[in-house]
């Protein structure tokens, strides 16, 4: 059950992310589950090899380098899934910027209070 809440908080956060940026666009709500799937799977089975292999960048350029490899992953995600559009490089940029923000929001409204 926990994993379906995740799931829809995800596409969610995926949505609302491509509504307020308008070098993004998303068909649907089913798209954007999707889109959160794929970039899920592509951040747990690529991203690590993609960063241990830049590691030498990523260390001189103090980790602001994972910033350009997380829009690099969105924009392939981009051309995955169909119905997914990016308009560029910049703007797979802010929406990872954006994407993070928006799920750890709705992520956080999630959590239980004591």
């Amino acid at each position: 059950m926990n994993f379906i809440v995740n799931l829809l908080i995800s596409g969610s956060a995926v949505f609302i992310s491509a509504y307020v940026l308008p070098g993004v666009s998303v068909d649907s709500f089913v798209t954007a589950i999707i889109v959160a799937v794929v970039l899920g799977v592509l951040n747990a089975l690529v991203k690590p090899v993609i960063i241990i292999l830049t590691l030498p960048i990523t260390i001189l350029t103090l980790g602001l380098f994972t910033f350009v490899l997380n829009a690099l992953l969105i924009l392939l995600t981009a051309r995955v899934v169909e119905g997914f559009h990016i308009e560029g490089f910049l703007y797979a940029l802010l929406f990872s910027l954006v994407l993070s923000i928006v799920n750890w929001f709705l992520t956080s409204l999630k959590e239980e209070r004591p």
